[in-house]
């Protein structure tokens, strides 16, 4: 067996390795779909060194050749979509099987045409290169990018062109006189080196794309609050400092609030009733909170909310909202109403992010002194 031939059967190992190492990815990631079809698309692409070995060792080359070129083409157009569904840009289907099937129609008519032409290796080339020049097209104008995503859209950029590249090489050095040629020539060796590495290149862009997805969701998982769907204590504080650092000289505000006699309801209507009613406020807060705001489940019956860049009296209005939806909670028993108390502190500088909190204690505890069911402000700013 020549270089060519093993280094066939190392891409084989390769290309199926990735498929089912993204196969067991697709099982833990959200964007399970995208992975299953980036799996199936490198599982198919390894068949095409089975059928290049055949081409060159076994009887019916043409009907191997086509193989080979199928089973790329397809492989690639399955990576395609699944690099189209994590980027949100989907073609329709019916486009991608007339091009596939006009694809492989070509590989079919320029069989017999004289190989290491210019016209018979661009022609054999080009479909693949659009592929990836269209997969690198879904992936570099993504709004969400990150350097990750940026980097993966170059890789394909550049593995799509490498295919015109290739092309120009078999003109150059020549690819054989026929197809049995192929695993014979040094073209073949360059050939599928360089495809090799652009692809595992690929293949380890996206899959740590993968994994930092499922990273980020079980960092989400361990800092939020199951029950209420808010943030727990050390992603609240953390989150408000983080936006504290961005914006130092901004007026803010914090408003702490607490279910009123939540004891009561616990020990009345049983626990199931008392992590209702928590669920059911966490969403009450989600629902109204404005879109900057950060909301916090800081304790048992005990919530955070910061709102940045808020006057005061808006603060103030928000937790009024709150607390009258708070007494019209879904879901609970008939003769349940819940209410809340709360707290208001404003604030103007970082380091006075414990003050604030402190002075927003204070005046949850002067609500609950004065009857519950009720908001008060911490005069003077932190």
């Amino acid at each position: 067996m020549n270089g060519a031939a093993s280094l066939l059967v190392v891409n084989f190992i390769i290309a199926a390795s990735f498929g089912v190492v993204f196969v067991v990815v697709a099982g833990h990631s959200r964007s399970r779909r995208p992975a299953y079809w980036i799996g199936a698309g490198y599982n198919v692409a390894s068949l095409s060194a089975i059928c290049e070995l055949l081409v060159a060792y076994g009887f019916m080359p043409k009907l191997w050749a086509l193989g080979a070129f199928s089973s790329v083409l397809i492989g690639m157009v399955l990576l395609g979509m699944g690099i189209g569904e994590l980027y949100r840009t989907r073609l329709p289907g019916w486009m991608i099987c007339a091009f596939v099937g006009a694809s492989v129609c070509l590989s079919y008519l320029i069989f017999d045409l004289p190989r290491g032409t210019p016209l018979q290796a661009f022609l054999y080339q080009t479909p693949f290169a659009i592929v990836l020049l269209v997969s690198a097209a879904s992936v570099l104008p993504f709004r969400k990018r990150s350097s990750i995503d940026r980097f993966l859209g170059i890789l394909l950029l550049i593995t799509g062109l490498h295919f015109f590249a290739k092309a120009g090489l078999a003109v150059i050095a020549g690819a054989g006189t026929s197809a049995r040629d192929y695993v014979h020539t040094d073209y073949a060796i360059i050939s599928q080196s360089m495809t090799a590495v652009l692809v595992v290149a690929v293949g380890l862009t996206l899959l740590a794309a993968l994994i930092l997805e499922i990273m980020s969701d079980q960092r989400d998982e361990s800092d939020t609050d199951t029950l209420s769907g808010l943030f727990n204590r050390r992603r609240f504080e953390r989150t408000v400092q983080s936006i504290l650092e961005r914006s130092p000289d901004g007026k803010h505000a914090i408003i702490l609030c607490d279910l009123d006699h939540f004891k009561t309801i616990n020990d009345t209507f049983g626990h199931h009733t008392g992590d209702l009613v928590i669920r059911e406020f966490g969403r009450q807060l989600l629902h109204h909170l404005p879109p900057h705001a950060v909301a916090g489940r800081i304790g048992g019956e005990e919530f955070a909310i910061f709102v940045p860049d808020t006057e005061t009296d808006i603060a103030v209005g928000l937790a009024q909202t709150l607390r009258s939806a708070t007494m019209t909670l879904p879901g609970l028993p008939a003769t349940l109403q819940v209410t809340a108390s709360f707290g208001v502190a404003s604030l103007t500088a970082p380091a006075n992010i414990a003050e604030a909190h402190r002075k927003a204690d204070m005046a949850l505890y002067e609500a609950k002194n004065a009857g519950r069911n009720r908001v008060k402000i911490a005069f003077g700013r932190a």
